[in-house]
C-alpha cells in the first residue's frame, strides 16, 4: 500500500519514518511546499520529495530535484497522511477527493474534515470503511488512551481535565506565551473535551487549559468518575496493560519533571527524544471509592505517530483484531522499551 505524507513538520517528518519502519506500507514521499533546511534533510535520506510546479525551480536552485509535481503525488499515493499546518488538511481535502484518495487528517483540523474523529484504544473498529479519518490532537490522544484504557474495565462516567499546555514547539521561536501563564481560549471549556467526546459519546468530559513558557510536553490532571467503587491497585493494574501508557514512580526513578522525562528518552536513544507513551505518575494516582484522579505528562510531538499508523491499518483496510495491529505498531516503534529505563 503506497502511503504519501503531505507536509514534513513536526509531526510528518515522524510519520514519514514511521512509515519507513513498516513493511505493510511503501513511502511514496511528501510534499514540500518551500526548499529549506527540512527538505534538504529529507533529500539527502532519499525519500521523494513532491512539489507545486511553481516552486520547482526554487527546490532545484538549492540542490534538491524533486521527485514530481502534486499531481504526481496524489497519482502515485494509495493513501495520503496530510500533516499540513493547522486548517490547511480542509482545503487539501478537495484535492484528495479530486484524486478520489482517501485520507488521515491530524487534529489541528475541525471535526467537519473527516468522517470520524479516531483514537485507537476507543473507536479502532469503527474506522473501517471510513475514507477520511482525523486523528485527535496530542492532547486529546493523551486525555481518550487513559479514559478508554479504564473505560474497557470500570466503564467511566465522567472526567474532568485540566490540560497544562506548553507554550510551543522547541523550533517554534515566534510562539509565547514567554513570561506568563495564558488562558488557552475564551471559551468556558477547551477542545479537548469536546473533541475527546466525538469519539467517546458515552462519557461526559469537561476539559479547561492553560497555557505555561515551555517547549518539552504538555502536563494534564485527570478526574474521573467510574461505575462502581474501585480500588488503587486495580487502576494500576488497568492502565499496566497497555504499553502506550508508561507509570513513572519518582521516588524509585527520580523523574518528577518533564525535563528528565525528555533527558531520560536522549539517554534511551530515542530518535528526536520522542515518547510515544502517557507518561502517567504513579504517586499521583488517587483513587476514592469510585473517582480517579492522577497526573500525566504527554510528549507532544510524538504521542500521535502510532494512532496514525494504526489509522493507516483501518483506512487501507486491512483485517487485523485490534490488539495485532497495536502490538505491531508499538514493536516497530518500540513503544513500551521506556519501560527498561523507568
Amino acid at each position: 500500500m503506497k502511503v504519501g505524507v503531505n507536509g514534513y513538520g513536526t509531526i510528518g517528518k515522524r510519520v514519514a519514518d514511521a512509515i519507513l519502519k513498516n513493511p505493510r506500507f511503501q513511502l511514496v514521499g511528501i510534499v514540500k511546499y518551500n526548499p529549506d533546511y527540512s527538505s534538504k534533510i529529507a533529500f539527502k535520506k532519499g525519500i521523494n520529495i513532491y512539489v507545486p510546479q511553481d516552486k520547482w525551480r526554487d527546490f532545484e536552485s538549492t540542490g534538491i530535484t524533486p521527485k514530481g509535481t502534486i499531481q504526481e503525488f496524489l497519482e502515485e499515493s494509495s493513501i495520503i497522511i496530510d500533516a499540513s499546518p493547522n486548517g490547511k488538511g480542509a482545503a487539501n481535502l478537495s484535492l484528495y477527493k479530486g484524486a478520489g484518495k482517501p485520507a488521515i487528517f491530524q487534529g489541528g483540523e475541525k471535526p467537519e474534515v473527516a468522517e470520524l474523529s479516531y483514537s485507537t484504544y476507543c473507536n479502532y473498529d469503527e474506522a473501517f470503511g471510513r475514507k477520511y479519518l482525523r486523528v485527535v490532537s496530542c492532547n486529546t490522544t493523551g486525555i481518550l488512551r487513559v479514559l478508554c484504557a479504564l473505560h474497557r474495565e470500570f466503564n467511566v462516567k465522567r472526567a474532568r481535565v485540566l490540560v497544562i499546555r506548553r507554550g510551543a514547539d522547541p523550533k517554534e521561536d515566534a510562539r509565547g506565551p514567554i513570561n506568563s501563564i495564558k488562558l488557552e481560549s475564551f471559551e468556558d471549556v477547551s477542545h479537548h473535551g469536546k473533541d475527546a467526546m466525538l469519539v467517546l459519546p458515552s462519557v461526559k468530559i469537561i476539559s479547561q487549559a492553560v497555557v505555561v513558557p515551555t517547549t518539552l510536553m504538555h502536563v494534564q490532571y485527570l478526574d474521573i468518575d467510574v461505575a462502581s467503587p474501585v480500588t488503587r491497585s486495580q487502576v494500576i493494574e488497568a492502565l499496566s496493560k497497555h504499553a502506550r501508557i508508561l507509570l513513572v514512580n519518582p521516588k524509585k526513578t527520580g523523574i518528577d519533571s518533564t525535563s528528565k522525562l525528555i533527558e531520560a528518552a536522549r539517554d534511551f536513544l530515542r530518535s528526536r527524544n520522542d515518547i510515544y507513551e502517557n507518561i502517567v505518575f504513579e504517586n499521583t494516582i488517587i483513587v476514592s471509592d469510585n473517582n480517579i484522579s492522577l497526573i500525566q505528562a504527554i510528549h507532544q510531538e510524538s504521542i500521535v505517530v502510532p494512532e496514525n499508523m494504526d489509522a493507516l491499518y483501518a483506512i487501507a483496510n486491512i483485517r487485523l483484531p485490534f490488539e495485532k495491529v497495536v502490538e505491531e505498531t508499538d514493536r516497530l516503534l518500540g513503544v513500551g522499551g521506556l519501560k527498561d529505563v523507568f
